[in-house]
């Protein structure tokens, strides 16, 4: 797997191995199919939006109702990549064989699929709306999903970068990044550096920290899952660890991989409050232009979250579909009328 290119690959082969090797708490491994791809309890209400929960939960047995809808369920991709990742097969012959397997759990997901990423080739692009065509002509639904949020480097220095944005957001960035004469920051790029058991469980605290505090909790990675990934070398890992000036105290780190001329931006860890304090989700998200920058990369992939602060940030954005598949009927049927009630982002991509 870790030397396999697939369709909609955007990360190093040795993060998909890792999640297969370490897969987050609750998921295993889906069998048999030559991707990644997993099982794991899925809250159908999870991306449902606040007007369909809160019908719901006002419906006589409503509560109890809400609780009956975490099922087992199979995912096609992963967690780890930006788009779900799939075996070069032929379109049509991909949505044949997912059609044949769904059904075996009460629900199939084919997660992240892309929408003319400006991050992928053209042969991927056209791959995925073929596979989406098919997919909704062998039965599954088409859900939008995520923005994606992404730079391109098509600047020659951080000033023409700011340049770009509003006054009043320049002016509150360059506020934000007074900061960082407080901290030191380093670049460690992974392997042999991330031996140390202490400096494994001080990173994992951090992330943990991030976790514990975001809205939606699902895949909880494992610590090891980051000490596989902080230890292997040669994949383009570079993390960037920010400790106080003065004490050397550990406020965060963000691990990036460099990867495909692109630098992408995975996992975070936080030391809660004195990260928010020095503004280090800014300064980090301007070492990291930097950093794409410096090596000469044609984009900054920022991830998933928080796509109103990254917005501001001068990022543009990308749509992804999700296909989705209920094994009984009936529900199928209604999964069609509540499609649209579940959230995307899709006025981040209209913005960008």
């Amino acid at each position: 797997m870790a030397a396999q290119r697939f369709h909609n690959q955007l990360e190093p082969g040795g993060l998909l191995a890792q999640f297969a090797a370490q897969p987050p708490e609750g998921f295993s491994p889906l069998p048999d199919w030559p991707a990644p791809a997993f099982t794991a309890p899925f809250d159908l209400l999870t991306t449902a939006d606040d007007a369909l929960k809160a019908r719901l939960v006002s419906l006589p047995g409503g509560r109890w109702l809400a609780r009956r809808l975490r099922w087992r369920t199979d995912f096609v991709g992963t967690t780890v990549s930006e788009y779900a990742v799939l075996p070069r097969m032929a379109a049509p012959a991909l949505a044949a064989t997912l059609r044949a397997r769904a059904g075996r759990t009460r629900l199939t997901i084919v997660k992240d699929l892309p929408q003319d990423s400006p991050l992928l080739p053209a042969e991927d692009n056209a791959h995925a709306r073929q596979l989406c065509d098919a997919l909704a002509g062998a039965g599954f639904i088409l859900l939008e999903g995520q923005a994606l949020a992404y730079v391109p480097m098509d600047f020659a220095s951080i000033d023409e970068y700011l340049a770009r944005l509003s006054r009043n957001r320049r002016s509150d960035l360059r506020r934000k990044l007074k900061s960082r004469t407080r901290l030191h920051i380093t670049r460690i790029a992974t392997g042999d550096d991330f031996a140390d058991e202490e400096r494994v469980d001080a990173y994992y605290a951090l992330f943990e920290a991030v976790y514990d505090q975001s809205e939606i909790h699902f895949d909880k990675l494992t610590r090891g899952f980051f000490a596989g990934l902080l230890r292997s070398g040669g994949n383009g890992g570079i993390v960037f660890e920010y400790r106080d000036a003065a004490s050397g105290a550990l406020l965060g780190w963000n691990l990036c991989f460099e990867h495909g001329d692109k630098l992408l931006d995975k996992y975070i860890g936080l030391n809660y409050p004195a990260a928010r304090e020095a503004n280090l989700y800014f300064v980090s998200w301007m070492v990291n232009l930097e950093y794409a920058l410096e090596r000469g990369l044609s984009h900054y992939v920022a991830g998933w979250t928080d796509p109103e602060v990254k917005a501001q940030l001068g990022a543009r954005f990308t749509l992804t579909r999700h296909a989705v598949f209920i094994r009984n009927p009936l529900l199928r049927a209604l999964g069609r009328r509540l499609a649209g009630h579940f959230e995307s982002d899709s006025q981040w991509s209209e913005q960008s």
